[in-house]
């Protein structure tokens, strides 16, 4: 699409539409806690009550990951784990490596993930003990935590994988080949992309992919997930434009926020801030400034306060971080784990 505007236009009176689209997205992976020690007990150092401590959010941050990684729900804790990789939090590691043990399956993948994507060598040993797991995906996991730990040979694990005939190892092998940044995986996603037996997540999955190992012959597929009728199709497709980064993706990404849905705007506002494009912050804003959440069911209400949550971490402008410590006081465990990972993000910016 070669008409699109350089800047999107900012409609400041929209009517609300709710989501209808599942589930929560963060890093794009799953997650459940044994044998952790418990919450760390911060204690900040004296000071002057009437000075704000600009680390305190921070430090509330590492608190909340801490908690998430010993909840008693399994996707509290993958999400906790996704952002303890995401922000880098290397000292949060060895709770995420007591995690490989656990009975979940997303749980043990994703501390596969987390090993893997911040080389965390001193989890080699459990990487290794995963590789002989009960469950082909976390075995597809385990293979890709070598890989990045050095074992290069490892990649041919997923290569075998993307071709199997189940469609959800077809699927997180598809997402760990792109993530891997091994631009001869190229050939396995395009067929799986091309594959009359391959489900919708593996088509999707393998486009993303495609995006992330910069090929930009993908675009064409990805404006198709741009102007899809599902809402969920349509977050996809932005969040695989985000990882294609090209300046005909990031005007792709401007025209979303004109998308008559509050999730798909705030999802394109994230990706742009991932790209350095701070136009999306008016969209954001509008979350606090005409409250747009108010009327939303619980689970409407909460996947937009993530989604707000995220894309602050990303654009990290002092009007919209500010909002961020309400945030980590939201009801919902996710909204409040989301909100630490924009906390841990402008941390690290500042």
């Amino acid at each position: 699409m070669k008409n699109m505007p350089e800047k999107a236009k900012l409609h400041r009176n929209r009517r609300l539409n709710i989501s209808i689209f599942p589930a929560l997205i963060f890093v794009g992976t799953m997650i459940f806690a044994f044998g952790c020690n418990g919450p760390l007990k911060l204690k900040p150092a004296p000071r002057d009550l009437n000075v704000p401590d600009v680390n305190e959010p921070r430090l509330e941050a590492v608190r909340i990951l801490q908690e998430g990684l010993a909840d008693s729900d399994p996707m509290v804790r993958v999400n906790a784990i996704e952002v303890v990789a995401a922000t880098r939090q290397v000292k949060l590691m060895p709770k995420v490596q007591r995690l490989v043990n656990d009975q979940f399956v997303p749980v043990r993948f994703a501390a596969a993930l987390a090993i893997g994507d911040l080389q965390y060598a001193l989890g080699g040993n459990s990487i290794r003990q995963l590789l002989k797991d009960k469950d082909i995906n976390v075995k597809v996991a385990a293979s890709y935590a070598m890989a990045k730990l050095g074992g290069g040979e490892y990649l041919e694990v997923l290569r075998k994988a993307i071709l199997d005939d189940d469609q959800t190892v077809r699927a997180n092998a598809a997402l760990l080949l792109g993530k891997s940044g091994d631009k001869t995986a190229l050939k396995f996603l395009y067929w799986a992309l091309r594959n009359k037996d391959s489900d919708d997540k593996v088509v999707y999955q393998a486009a993303e992919s495609i995006a992330r190992l910069g090929d930009e012959r993908i675009y064409q597929k990805l404006w198709s997930m741009l102007i899809s009728a599902y809402a969920d199709v349509r977050v996809m497709g932005i969040k695989a434009m985000g990882a294609l980064g090209t300046a005909e993706a990031r005007n792709a990404l401007t025209t979303m926020l004109d998308d008559e849905l509050l999730d798909v705007r705030l999802a394109a506002a994230e990706q742009l801030g991932t790209l350095k494009d701070p136009i999306g912050e008016p969209e954001v804003l509008d979350v606090f400034q005409k409250n747009l959440t108010a009327g939303l069911d619980k689970k409407s209400s909460e996947r937009a306060n993530v989604l707000t949550a995220m894309a602050i971490g990303q654009i990290r402008t002092a009007s919209l971080t500010k909002f961020l410590p309400e945030l980590l006081k939201n009801e919902s465990k996710f909204v409040r784990i989301a909100a630490a990972k924009g906390v841990l993000q402008s941390a690290a910016k500042r």
